[in-house]
């Protein structure tokens, strides 16, 4: 597995946000996001290390969260997410929504699916057949730049009816309070979250 960075920090996003972790990032994604703020994971040459090297990194860690990039390029990855499950591990699959989720089904994997919307550019790239595979304890996440990225996630939301929650994000360095105002007013069962690390620690990789 070709792994960018290793490193110990809060979980900045989602349900699990806050929570002490363990991050495992993988080289290269198979998006371009625009407003992208881990590019450096595509562009990286990274680390080559075992399904075993990954396991003695993590022995004494409860949370992991394995992100990227996009993890699921890596063919070692449902082999790793199977043994993070078995040792006991929560762990957190970050995922972009191109690519099937349907063989990491695990009892205690989350998966963190995004969903692109217009602004990104990457929208037309979804596999929305993903959505059937979210379990109540997944979460499905949308990056929010404008109105038109609004609408068109309250429209995907509407039409496939996830299983799990549904958590609204704007885009890296824009106020949160229009967001937030527009989904209290409009009543939209959503949550509403910052990327935490962010805010505590600006920019900065590794965190």
């Amino acid at each position: 597995m070709r792994v960018c960075e290793t490193f110990r920090s809060l979980q900045g996003e989602g349900k699990k946000i806050g929570v002490p972790t363990y991050f495992i990032r993988t080289v290269g994604c198979n998006l371009q996001c625009l407003w992208c703020d881990t590019q450096y994971a595509s562009s990286e040459k990274g680390e080559e290390l075992s399904v075993d090297d990954i396991m003695e990194l993590v022995k004494d860690e409860k949370d992991v969260c394995l992100t990227g990039g996009e993890p699921m390029l890596q063919k070692d990855t449902p082999e790793l997410l199977k043994r993070l499950s078995e040792a006991g591990k929560t762990v957190v699959l970050e995922t972009n929504g191109s690519i099937s989720v349907k063989d990491v089904v695990y009892d205690n994997v989350i998966i963190s699916m995004d969903i692109k919307c217009p602004y990104s550019g990457m929208h037309e790239k979804m596999d929305f057949s993903n959505i059937a595979f979210l379990k109540e304890k997944d979460q499905l996440k949308f990056v929010i730049s404008d109105g038109a990225d609004l609408e068109y996630a309250i429209g995907i939301l509407e039409k496939y009816k996830p299983k799990c929650e549904a958590i609204f994000t704007p885009v890296g360095g824009m106020d949160i309070e229009p967001l937030a105002e527009e989904v209290v007013e409009r009543r939209i069962d959503v949550r509403v979250l910052p990327q935490l690390h962010k805010i505590i620690w600006g920019n900065k990789r590794a965190v």
